[in-house]
């Protein structure tokens, strides 16, 4: 039995039998429902209109249950009306006239097809959590309508339910309350949310993707590298700082950098355009795939704007790499590498030709020394990074929900890759000063305790700590979890032509984890059993070749399928879904989004994985929880039968 005083703490809340006994009842009905499905998403990057489509949607799960539903009373293109009117109800609706009497019918019928698709998704629910998800002003009308097949017999209540319709058609309200039950149908059609890393880069409006998450009811986060990037800019890291608006810029993501979060671009751009008038920056052009609308800046001006961050960049990794001789990085201080008199660049024992010898604030004596203009320019951008109070909420919510890996309902969900060596062992690695080797889970948990103590030492602006440091090895180390390469090659894509240096060679991981034995032995590493599954993204899955997301025998699934307009081309999909019901796991393939078309993405399901039985809440990691308090309750209900703690 509990602790005594554990049970009289537990006593304010449950005052007596009676309450005691309610309520081990209700949680013991909760853990007999199937459980709720589960989405997974990972590698974002930015494309806010994409996401918020496939979330709104159900990765077109909605558009299903409604062909199910109705396939005997709707059309295909009224099934798809419907559905649209579900993800897009203040859009859509604008064109019906609500004040007309024609249409009076019309809203009246949606109303019910609504509630009747709120009662079909809400199944697996108990009602105190439909109540929870309701409009505080909305619950009573739902409620009532919803619950209206207990009298269907009664026709006194029957005419009830029609009058309550009818008044709300009547009074002007229905466009209101149609809204309402659309956005409801959204809510639970999706029970939990995770979001496989890469929230950050390449599209236009990650800070809109992290509006939308920070609203969503259950969400959890497993940080990828573009994530850690952003997340070791806001606390303060240069290096980062340059690599963030470096990237931003490169993709033209000038809306999400100034309207988003308030960071001065003037002063770059006023800088770079002194430094390199003369200067075409032919290598460093934009790749525009978005238009901004607030912020619009010409394509030479933004070469300019990102070699003169590239530069200082360079700067500050070779002045990270000497301070951090254990980050086995000093190869790539690449600026001192460079024969200056005769433009070659030595890598790797191999000298290659630079494309660009333009270094107007390069002092060939000291290269890695920032110029005067350009520590002023790093000062301005740092404080502008620091002090974004959307940056900063967006920060700390990627704090409070991320970590490295997470382990829910026995699925182990990670970005990257557990490194791994040579002979297809787990590798071990020596932590940064210390004698102290880890591998696999526990070096993941040392990296996520460095993140969480990196964001404490930012929050005391200690933002040179080794912590915080470290956040730049997480980005593109070779033993970062996260990055998975031997190296970064962000020098050679601008300044030499030879395709092959380019290279970045994957971690062993990736040879491995094609097999079914090697994901067991991941999984037991965390503690899992061989039937869960490892989901991960980070690479994305060229479908159009061939490839599929499912590997290992259906024990690893890896979800990057391409949301990020800038892999499409490659992997010939928009994306993948993974969805996890109460009794299967199952792929949704996306077809590129097209703002205003109203598309559906296209679900397809692809090597599905059947549960033997159904999975019940029982059967869950919250399971788990409710049991727990079940014991507890079962133990105060024994001190109150006893005599041990008096009833209220």
């Amino acid at each position: 039995m509990k602790d005594i005083d554990y049970l009289k703490l537990l006593s304010k809340n449950f005052k007596n039998e009676e309450e005691t006994c309610i309520e081990i009842a209700n949680l013991n009905a909760i853990l007999s429902l199937p459980k709720g499905t589960e989405y997974f998403f990972s590698d974002l990057h930015g494309e806010h209109e994409s996401f918020i489509h496939l979330l709104r949607s159900a990765s077109g799960i909605i558009r299903k249950k409604i062909k199910l539903l109705f396939e005997n009373e709707l059309t295909d293109i009224e099934i798809l009306d419907l559905a649209n009117i579900i993800y897009y109800p203040k859009e859509k609706l604008e064109h019906y006239d609500f004040q007309n009497e024609n249409t009076f019918d019309f809203q009246k019928d949606i109303i019910l097809r609504l509630l009747i698709i709120v009662k079909s998704i809400s199944e697996k629910y108990t009602r105190s959590k439909i109540r929870k998800t309701i409009s505080s002003q909305y619950i009573y009308i739902i409620e009532e309508l919803l619950y209206k097949d207990i009298d269907i017999n009664n026709n006194k209540k029957t005419k009830y339910y029609d009058e309550i319709i009818k008044s709300i058609v009547d009074i002007g309200l229905s466009k209101k309350f149609i809204i309402e039950l659309c956005i409801l149908i959204q809510k639970l059609a999706v029970d939990s949310l995770h979001i496989v890393g890469d929230i950050f880069d390449r599209g236009p409006r990650h800070d809109l993707i992290l509006d939308e998450l920070i609203d969503f009811h259950t969400v959890d986060i497993e940080w990828g590298n573009h994530d850690i990037e952003w997340m070791g800019a806001f606390m303060g890291n240069e290096v980062l700082i340059c690599n963030a608006l470096r990237i931003a810029v490169r993709y033209n993501c000038y809306d999400m950098l100034e309207d988003g979060y308030g960071i001065n671009m003037r002063k770059l751009s006023e800088f770079a355009e002194e430094v390199y008038s003369n200067d075409d920056c032919s290598l460093f052009m934009p790749n525009i795939i978005d238009e901004n609308i607030y912020d619009v800046v010409s394509p030479i001006i933004s070469a300019r704007m990102q070699k003169a961050l590239a530069i200082i960049q360079f700067k500050l990794e070779g002045q990270l790499f000497k301070k951090h001789p254990e980050y086995e990085l000093s190869d790539r201080i690449m600026l001192e590498r460079i024969d200056y008199k005769n433009g070659v660049v030595d890598i790797e024992g191999k000298k290659y030709k630079m494309t660009d010898m333009n270094f107007p604030t390069i002092d060939i004596n000291n290269p890695l020394e920032l110029s005067k203009e350009e520590k002023e320019l790093l000062n301005s951008l740092k404080t502008s990074f620091m002090r974004s109070r959307k940056l900063k909420e967006h920060i700390k919510f990627l704090i409070d929900k991320g970590s490295m890996y997470k382990i829910y309902n026995g699925n182990l969900l990670f970005h990257g890759v557990i490194p791994f060596d040579e002979d297809g062992n787990l590798a071990k690695i020596k932590l940064f000063k210390s004698d102290k080797y880890l591998s696999g889970k526990s070096y993941l948990d040392w990296c996520c305790k460095v993140v969480n103590d990196a964001y404490v030492d930012s929050i005391n602006k200690k933002c040179t700590s080794d912590n915080v440091d470290f956040m730049y090895y997480l980005w593109c180390g070779k033993n970062s979890p996260l990055f998975g390469k031997n190296k970064i090659r962000t020098f050679e894509l601008y300044f030499v032509s030879d395709d092959g240096i380019k290279k970045e060679i994957p971690n062993p991981y990736y040879e491995y984890i094609i097999n079914e034995e090697v994901a067991i032995k991941i999984l037991k590493e965390f503690g899992l059993k061989e039937n869960g599954h490892i989901i991960n993204g980070h690479v994305p899955v060229k479908k159009k070749d061939g490839e599929s997301p499912v590997k290992a025998n259906g024990r690893v699934f890896v979800i990057d399928g391409g949301l990020s307009k800038g892999y499409q081309k490659k992997t010939g999909i928009a994306g993948y879904t993974l969805v996890y019901d109460s009794i299967n796991l199952f792929i949704a393939t996306h077809k590129p989004y097209e703002k205003g078309k109203f598309n559906t993405p296209i679900t397809e399901e692809i090597e599905k994985v059947a549960i033997e039985d159904r999975v019940y809440v029982k059967d869950t990691d919250i399971g788990n929880d409710i049991k727990k308090q079940i014991s507890d309750l079962t133990d105060l209900l024994y001190a109150y039968r006893t005599g041990l703690i008096n009833e209220k």
